[in-house]
Parts: C-alpha cells; sequence; structure tokens
C-alpha cells in the first residue's frame, strides 16, 4: 500500500525554498487571524481563548521535529480554515441571537474506536429521511442557507481540498476516503484533542490538550450544529467521531438526551489499522515518521480514552448508550440495522434497507487496508491488557 504519492516529494522539495513560516509561528499565525477577519467581517477579540490556544496549536507544530515543508503548509492551512469558521459562527450568532435558541432534540451521536466501523454506521444513520449528518463541506464552511449558488461554491472548494488530499495520500483512498457531500467527523469544527496528533509526535501539545476543559468545545459544536440547523428543515441530528470518547461527559452536558451509538472491535484488530492511519497521516507532515513512536503513542491514547468513556457512562443512564460490535455492521448489517434503528427510537425502512445496500456497494480503489501490530513495535500481548476487560465485555457479537 502506497501511502503517499510521487507528488509528495516533489511538493517538498519545492515549497522548501519558501517555508520560513516554522521559525516565526507567531507572525504567520498574525496574518491568518487579519486574513479570517477580512473574510468573515468579524473580530477575533470576541473569541479570545480560542484565538490563543490555536496560536498554541500552530506553535507546537512548529516545533515539531521533521515537519516538512508540505506538512507547514497543511497545518497553516487548516488553522486558517478553523480560525475563519469559528469567527463566522460567532460573527453569526451576534447577528442572529435566535441562533442558540435552536433546540438540538435527542440527537445519535456515533463513538468508538478509530477502525470499528464507525463511519460505515454513520453513514447508515444519516442517510435516514428523519436524519442529518453534516456533510464535510458544512464542517468547513458552516453558514446558513445562502442559496444555492454560495452552496455549491464552499462544496466545489472543499472537494478541492479533498482531490488534492487524496492525490496526495492515496492510501486514504481506502483507509478513509473523503467526499464533500458527504457526512464527516466532528473534529472538523473541534478545535483540539488527539487527532492532531495523527498528523506529528507532539508530546508538549499532547499533555496540554489532556489537562484543558473541553467544554467550551462542545458548546462551539453545538453552536456550529445550530446555524446549520437554523433556517433549514429540522431533523434529527447524527454526529461523530471516535474523539468523543475521551470527552464524554462535556458532550452528554452540552447536548442533553443524546443517544450514543458506541461500535466497539477487539483493539487487536483495531490498533494496527489505527496505527497505519496516523503513518499515511504522519507521512504527508513529517519526514520520518517513526512507526514505534506511533504504536506506543496511539496504544495509550486509545485505551485511555476507553477507560474515559467507560467511565463517563457508569455515571450516565444505561438508556443512553447503544453497543454495536463490529461483527454487526461486517457480518450481518442486513439483519442487525432494524434492531439498532428499534434501539435508538428510529423506524426502518425501505428507503434505509435501499441506502445500506448502496453504502456496502460502495467500491473502493485499490487494495484492502494492509497492516501489521509487528511494524508499530507492538503484540497482542501488549494491546489486550491495555484495554482490561473491555473486549470480552463489549465486542463479542
Amino acid at each position: 500500500m502506497r501511502r503517499t504519492s510521487l507528488a509528495t516529494s516533489a511538493l517538498n522539495v519545492l515549497l522548501r525554498p519558501a517555508t520560513a513560516g516554522p521559525r516565526t509561528p507567531d507572525r504567520t499565525f498574525d496574518a491568518l487571524v487579519v486574513k479570517a477577519e477580512r473574510k468573515t467581517r468579524a473580530d477575533a477579540a470576541a473569541v479570545p481563548e480560542f484565538v490563543d490556544d490555536l496560536r498554541l496549536l500552530l506553535r507546537s507544530f512548529a516545533a515539531c521535529p521533521g515537519l516538512s515543508p508540505m506538512g507547514w503548509q497543511s497545518v497553516v492551512s487548516d488553522v486558517g480554515v478553523r480560525l475563519e469558521n469559528r469567527l463566522r459562527i460567532d460573527r453569526l450568532i451576534h447577528q442572529f441571537p435566535e441562533i442558540e435558541d435552536e433546540p438540538i432534540e435527542n440527537p445519535v451521536v456515533v463513538v468508538g474506536l478509530p477502525r470499528t466501523a464507525t463511519t460505515l454506521a454513520h453513514n447508515i444513520l444519516a442517510g435516514s429521511e428523519g436524519h442529518r449528518g453534516p456533510a464535510l463541506w458544512e464542517l468547513l464552511f458552516t453558514d446558513i442557507d445562502r442559496g444555492e449558488g454560495a452552496r455549491r461554491a464552499h462544496i466545489e472548494d472543499t472537494r478541492k481540498m479533498a482531490r488534492a488530499f487524496m492525490r496526495l495520500a492515496p492510501a486514504f483512498r481506502v483507509i478513509h476516503p473523503l467526499d464533500a457531500e458527504k457526512p464527516d467527523e466532528c473534529t472538523y469544527v473541534l478545535p483540539h484533542g488527539t487527532s492532531h496528533l495523527a498528523r506529528a509526535d507532539m508530546p508538549d501539545y499532547d499533555r496540554w490538550q489532556r489537562s484543558r476543559h473541553y467544554l467550551p468545545d462542545y458548546g462551539y459544536l453545538k453552536q456550529a450544529v445550530q446555524v446549520l440547523q437554523h433556517g433549514r428543515p429540522r431533523r434529527r441530528w447524527v454526529l461523530k467521531s471516535p474523539t468523543h470518547l475521551a470527552h464524554l461527559p462535556e458532550l452528554l452536558a452540552v447536548f442533553p438526551g443524546t443517544t450514543v451509538v458506541w461500535t466497539h472491535r477487539d483493539p487487536v484488530a483495531a490498533i494496527g489499522s489505527v496505527c497505519s492511519m496516523v503513518e499515511t497521516t504522519q507521512a504527508l507532515h513529517v519526514r520520518r515518521p517513526d512507526p514505534h513512536v506511533i504504536g506506543r503513542t496511539w496504544l495509550e491514547l486509545q485505551a485511555s480514552a476507553v477507560e474515559r468513556a467507560r467511565a463517563a457512562r457508569a455515571e450516565a443512564p444505561a438508556t443512553s448508550f447503544v453497543d454495536v460490535p463490529y461483527a454487526w455492521l461486517a457480518d450481518e448489517p442486513h439483519a442487525r440495522m432494524p434492531e439498532l434503528y428499534e434501539r435508538i427510537g428510529a423506524t426502518w425502512t425501505d428507503r434505509d434497507a435501499a441506502n445500506l445496500d448502496a453504502v456496502l456497494a460502495r467500491t473502493r480503489p485499490g487494495r484492502s487496508h494492509e497492516y501489521e501490530l509487528s511494524r508499530y513495535g507492538l503484540a497482542a500481548s501488549d494491546v489486550g491488557p491495555a484495554f482490561g476487560d473491555y473486549a470480552d465485555r463489549y465486542c463479542a457479537a
């Protein structure tokens, strides 16, 4: 499986002379703030903590050993998009205060370790007539309805970004293909968390993000969903991200009445796939990703996330959680999906059955995703014990 294309190396050579930004990250960040304020007609001073924390993130990337020129450009672009989105949402709420009165009723939130069919579950659930999942373009350009012309322009901009990414990292056509108009993860709105560590090993940022308070981030996520709902038909929201596992108390506090659909897969199988995905992502951002560092880091991150999620689950009503073993979706989805719908209080229809067939039939180019634990310095005997009795309790079909 080829993780990056030949264009990746060529771009790093071409960008090297123009990439002085990592030496002066604050100057780069200040320019991003000015640009975001100009494009959104908003004032960054209105969200000082958000801005300061993103500055810290950019500094963390700049200090990363081995960061490539293309990696730096990718990070700068991502931070700029996040800044613009935050300022746009803040301006909209000041302009239309009633946005914060939009009720987000009984949402469904899909969580689970990465590589446990969370995307498959999300695509099926969000495709129901009475449901809605935020599309990738909406997560990047969160706005009220400004007409078909604006919608098509945002979709095309998102397609260009997705196409560029897939050309540079062809492995993601198998691992996690991007589609501007399909539902995607809340991490495109949530400003911080372990998703950034998939790009580069940043121990200082990791320590910082573990100790910070995430309730404001989830308040911001709710504002984004309210903006997307404002002036549009109301449906039951279906959200998704593996990173929610580490922050379920904040999620449940901000979105009361949530039904958490938790997909489960034996960590021995999941962790190798997680590490392969992280290595592919890091290959776009740093010159020589260390597979053994990836193995140690991501085993601990995911084991910690599951531990925190189980602790949060113990404090929440049992009816808030619906468990979905991986085999349900991988081996017998037609038999199990109607049962899942019943458990989340939804009705399975012929349309849903057709959508399930379409999702399952969607082909992915190239070979299947290939990985081995040993490449990451891990063995099954390392992974299983890190998760305690999790596999025995939740992963059997």
